[in-house]
């Protein structure tokens, strides 16, 4: 006979290592050095959701489904537990059947016989679901408020609670938010494979009105947390009869129903549930439940309220910017257009609280003269509402500058003014002033499709990409002037913006683009660093290269996605593609002398037989051709010119022969010139005639019986467009035709 605590062979082998940890109600995973799996029981497969038995070699600790944003946390239990610590704390973990369950750990050290450490034991559990509730309630809602502080947007914040809350605490939630009077769900999540079916639960996006007496209506009056412990032994009005069979159905068992309030205000409730869908220890709330409910509901009214407060300051500068930059671009001869604007995403750094990130990008598309454009792109430094409003001042006022047709450079001078001037007007101490500009950087281009040439002038920004037989370069700029706002004072602008002149080759294609697409979060392609200027540009070259030959649309969108990590900035992009062939033009200089009207709208008439314009629309080009013309030969005519004293030898002539003097004729004859050039496009034809005289016409109030002076009113009168411009040798006067009837 044995003695009094001597244990049989089968009880020996009953209470085995293995067989103890095999029936243990915890997790228990071991893992070497390195973190490899070393071994992990029965309750670690089914709360990890871990298929198979634990073996050496299987995957890393972090294989058990710890989320991402944790890793750091794995990381760190790694380190202090291999120098003899212990580790206590909560992971996130999502487990195969895509559920999301927080899980309470505990790490220790394991030791070889020699006292050196080994290996780490950890021990698990699901948070909230042993007798120790009260100390796990702390570090639950400390990680429940890191989830919900991440989340900026309305929609994500309550898929964030709805992931946290099912099937975790919950077999059902429901959240629904006040608008207006209405109280609209928009949250409706169920445990995994099962959904209401039709005409019962309303779905998200349905208005819910609880009757009187129900316990969610008296959450919201009363603005507390309401338990229903057990539906056997309540009874409480419902929505409506498809609602109240089907909690029948599914055998509801617990509620608890939390109003969401932020100072004062409802803003909605969240509902959770309980039923026999699940097979739970306990398929009841109860007190304690009740007040880590509220104590979550708190947490997420505060998260909802700002992700509220967000979006609308959020849409309000979206909607500003929106409605400041182009909402269409112009058709254009000779030019294919594509634009993309996109804000960053939201961002909460530095002390200064989420921020919107919609900034003072912008991007323009300026009809000229005579089919040339103008193009411009920009970036006012800062962002939110205040820098789109500065950056819709500056679009307005360089479009107003632009239609004076002067070079690119003198626009850019005069927007420096203008950026001096809508700075914010501030005084130190003794009155004097200290406003600050804002600074803009700005390249702005003048591109004329029939010459191809390019006319450009750049204050502080970003050279363009030319694309061109299979390569991507930067466009070479000799004089890249100061940004906007930032030039000493005394220095002139003339010395500051300098015009360059280029051609572009046919069908070749320019990128304009805001530092917002090469400035990037780090990302993984970079190892979690901040990429370096040179590597986001050679990135974005090398992407742009590959793609010379495919339309504007798709070389924006592959600029758009070339350059790997989150937007920082906001971000704009303007591609151009020149003609691949040349566009119809005729040009001609004439003397100027009357006898010449006659000359040019012949010369007129032919080029538009020739390029098949209807008679009708011929004819009145034709004729404004002529008006434009005699004007231009009426002012050179009366232009002064040198007068010489006329000396007659001799008695006097008779009067028939008095303009026969030699020499007479040549004094009257001037050597002034004009040029006329014709230029068709898909829907229009332009007229431009150039002379040497300085003065820009204007149009006169004709009186009844004045010969003249209703040129130009025709001109104004049947035209589509017309003006007037500066050259160097004088001025140009222009028209616009279309080729179609009106």
């Amino acid at each position: 006979m044995k003695r009094w605590g001597d244990l049989s062979q089968e009880a020996v082998d009953f209470l085995s290592a293995s067989a103890v940890l095999d029936h243990a109600e915890m997790a228990v995973v071991v893992t070497d050095r390195f973190s490899n799996l070393l071994y992990w029981n029965p309750f670690a497969e089914k709360l990890f959701g871990r298929q198979g038995k634990g073996s050496v070699g299987e995957g890393s600790v972090l294989s058990l489904g710890i989320m991402e944003k944790d890793h750091p946390l794995a990381v760190e239990l790694a380190k202090h537990v291999l120098k003899g610590g212990v580790w206590e704390g909560t992971f996130d973990v999502k487990r195969g059947d895509g559920t999301m369950i927080y899980v309470r750990a505990q790490a220790v050290p394991l030791r070889h016989d020699s006292g050196s450490v080994t290996g780490i034991v950890i021990t698990a559990r699901e948070a909230m679901r042993s007798n120790e509730r009260e100390k796990d309630r702390f570090g639950l809602l400390e990680r429940i408020g890191e989830r919900l502080a991440g989340s900026l947007y309305v929609e994500e914040t309550l898929k964030r609670v709805a992931e946290m809350l099912v099937p975790q605490f919950a077999d059902h939630c429901f959240i629904e938010l006040m608008e207006g009077e209405r109280l609209v769900r928009r949250v409706s999540q169920h445990v995994q494979g099962w959904s209401p079916p039709p005409d019962t639960w309303k779905p998200v996006g349905s208005e819910i009105r609880y009757p009187a007496g129900h316990y969610a209506d008296t959450a919201m009056r009363r603005q507390e947390t309401i338990l229903v412990e057990d539906f056997a032994s309540s009874n409480f009005p419902s929505p409506h009869e498809g609602s109240a069979r089907l909690c029948g159905e599914i055998g509801m068992t617990s509620a608890v129903v939390a109003p969401l309030c932020v100072r004062g205000e409802t803003l909605g409730l969240m509902y959770l549930g309980l039923s026999n869908l699940t097979d739970r220890r306990s398929p009841h709330y109860d007190a304690f439940d009740r007040d880590f409910v509220g104590a979550i509901a708190t947490r997420v009214a505060l998260a909802v309220d700002n992700a509220l407060l967000f979006e609308e300051e959020r849409h309000t500068a979206e909607s500003f910017q929106k409605h400041l930059l182009p909402r269409a671009l112009p058709a254009l001869d000779g030019l294919d257009i594509a634009v993309r604007y996109y804000p960053a995403a939201p961002l909460a750094s530095h002390g200064q609280g989420i921020q919107t990130q919609v900034g003072g990008d912008w991007y323009d598309v300026i009809p000229l003269s005579a089919g040339r454009v103008g193009i411009v792109i920009g970036d006012v430094e800062g962002r939110g509402a205040k820098a789109a409003a500065i950056m819709g001042q500056l679009r307005a006022a360089l479009r107003a500058f632009a239609q004076d047709d002067k070079p690119p450079a003198d626009i850019l001078a005069r927007l420096d003014e203008w950026t001096r001037i809508i700075a914010t007007p501030e005084q130190d101490e003794s009155g004097a002033d200290i406003s600050v500009p804002p600074i803009v950087t700005c390249q702005y281009l003048v591109y004329d499709a029939w010459s191809r040439q390019l006319s450009f002038a750049n204050a502080g920004h970003a050279p363009p990409l030319l694309l061109h037989d299979g390569q991507c370069l930067e466009m070479s700029i000799e004089e890249v002037g100061q940004p906007l706002g930032v030039r000493a004072k005394g220095m002139h602008a003339d010395l500051v913006y300098k015009e360059e002149t280029r051609t572009l080759p046919p069908g070749a294609a320019l990128v304009l683009y805001t530092d917002g697409l090469v400035d990037r979060r780090p990302g993984r392609d970079f190892g979690g660093r901040m990429p370096s200027d040179e590597e986001t540009l050679g990135i974005l070259q090398e992407k742009l290269a590959a793609c010379t030959k495919e339309n504007v649309e798709r070389i924006a969108d592959t600029a758009t996605r070339a350059v790997p990590g989150e937007i920082d900035d906001d971000m704009a992009i303007l591609v151009l593609r020149a003609s691949p062939v040349d566009l119809d033009v005729e040009e001609r200089t004439f003397p100027a002398q009357p006898i010449m009207v006659g000359e040019a709208r012949r010369m007129a008439a032919e080029a538009f037989s020739g390029w098949n314009v209807p008679d009708e629309r011929a004819e009145l080009a034709c004729l404004l051709v002529s008006e434009v013309v005699t004007n231009v030969v009426l002012h050179a005519a009366t232009a002064s010119i040198p007068r010489r004293e006329l000396v007659v030898e001799g008695p006097p002539l008779p009067f028939e022969e008095s303009w026969d003097v030699p020499g007479f004729e040549e004094e009257l004859v001037s050597d002034k010139e004009f040029t006329l050039r014709l230029r068709r496009g898909e829907e229009s034809v332009w007229v431009e005639v150039f002379d040497q005289d300085l003065r820009l016409p204007r149009i006169r109030s004709a009186g009844e019986n004045d010969e003249g002076g209703r040129g130009l009113y025709l001109v104004d009168q049947l035209a589509k467009r017309w003006g007037s411009r500066p050259t160097r040798e004088g001025k140009a006067v222009w028209f616009e035709i279309p080729t179609r009837s009106r």
